[in-house]
């Protein structure tokens, strides 16, 4: 019997990904179906369906499901959620469809055939309610806020069958993990307690010192980076698996950490993301998911320790995978290593602060970080990136607001 944390809502593992005859059958009959297409965010979704790290969802949200998540952050049947999984079509679209009817659910990027839905549902959502709830604000300068506006006039719950995970097998074959895989690793591993360390950057040494806390509590750390679309700026999460793995051949243990990605985009819903953060790490099989300064933020809409306090008023009833909250990390000139505010008695000047935002900037203007930034091999690894790109390509990083959550 396994020791992992259990899937979240207490059941299986749900993947809606179809295999074998099954799979044909419905990729045959997509092709006759109505068409809805899907924002690369929706396509994520979908894909999270169908691997099973949105367990136990069966779909796209219905009005119930939505309504519950945002007044309570919980589904209709009382399982805990934090943040909305939903569909959207246009008017003209909804008003076309019937409840039962099946459709095909095409990525509006690639054209592809993603998935079939069945309509259960067609409802017009309070923007403003969905906003407030998961972001904590209505300013329409937030990115999260942003893109649920801009989302079509109806949404469409209902069930999905998903018979494609796109792109991401064959773009990140080395990485690229669905939640059973990862739960056979930890198994084999013998790993019982496992911390998630979330990431969409190369790892410096304040995450390295982060990942390391851990392990001198835990099992393990799964160091998780997020595979979905990129916002100007960001680093490839090839560039980044990299310098991760150089950066964990190097300095750390053997056989206490996994890499590993996941197929879904940023909301940048700070404490409300550091939940669903929680809930598809815990379908990933992993105990604990590390909070740190910040955590899945943007700009200054969010405290420093937001995310983690909102984990107060989540029951392990309601969410097995708990915080491991740390406190922010620098290096610290006179300790002469890392350290946290909790255990450095020394003065501003004597540290030195760490993002990935940071070095980003500092890259991309061609500058050498700090040795105690970064360890040189990772820094090698992203000079090497930024030496290939085109002047176009190179964003300036705004460090007002810029995304954090590193």
């Amino acid at each position: 019997m396994s020791q992992l944390v259990p899937p979240h809502g207490g059941g299986d593992l749900k993947p809606l990904l179809l295999e074998g005859s099954a799979l044909s059958d419905a990729q045959a009959k997509a092709k006759t179906l109505e068409q809805v297409r899907m924002t690369s965010r929706e396509t994520c979704d979908l894909i999270m369906l169908g691997i099973g790290a949105f367990t136990p969802l069966d779909g796209f949200m219905n009005q119930a499901d939505w309504e519950g998540v945002c007044r309570n952050n919980k589904l209709a049947s009382g399982v805990f959620w934090p943040i909305p999984v939903t569909l959207s079509a246009s008017q003209e679209q909804a008003d076309s469809l019937s409840i039962g009817q099946e459709v095909a659910l095409i990525d509006d990027e690639s054209d592809e055939i993603m998935g079939i839905l069945k309509v259960e549902d067609k409802y017009v959502i309070d923007r403003d309610l969905e906003c407030q709830a998961v972001f904590g604000t209505t300013d329409d300068e937030h990115p999260g806020v942003q893109k649920v506006k801009a989302q079509a006039a109806v949404n469409i719950g209902g069930s999905v069958q998903a018979i494609s995970e796109g792109e991401f097998p064959t773009k990140y074959p080395k990485i690229y993990k669905r939640p059973a895989e990862t739960r056979a690793m930890f198994e084999e591993k013998k790993w019982r307690d496992v911390a998630a360390f979330q990431t969409r950057n190369p790892m410096h040494r304040s995450h390295e010192f982060l990942a390391k806390i851990a392990i001198e509590v835990l099992d393990g750390v799964l160091i998780h980076q997020i595979l979905g679309k990129l916002k100007p700026g960001d680093i490839p999460a090839e560039v980044r698996a990299e310098a991760i793995d150089k950066l964990t051949e190097l300095y750390f243990a053997d056989d206490t950490v996994i890499q590993a990605g996941y197929p879904m985009e940023m909301r940048y819903a700070g404490p409300k993301e550091a939940l669903l953060h929680a809930v598809f790490r815990q379908n990933y099989g992993c105990s604990h998911l590390i909070v740190g300064r910040d955590h899945a933020g943007v700009g200054d809409y969010y405290g420093a320790f937001d995310a983690q306090d909102i984990f107060d008023d989540v029951s392990v009833d309601e969410l097995q995978t708990r915080p491991l909250k740390i406190d922010w990390t620098f290096f610290c000139y006179k300790c002469g290593g890392m350290a946290s505010m909790k255990t450095c008695p020394h003065d501003a000047e004597d540290r030195l602060l760490l993002s990935g935002t940071k070095l980003r900037k500092t890259l991309s203007e061609g500058g050498e970080p700090p040795a105690e930034f970064s360890r040189p091999e990772v820094v090698k690894i992203l000079q090497k990136y930024y030496a290939g790109l085109r002047d176009d390509e190179k964003v300036e990083v705004k460090l007002h607001k810029a995304a954090t959550g590193e």
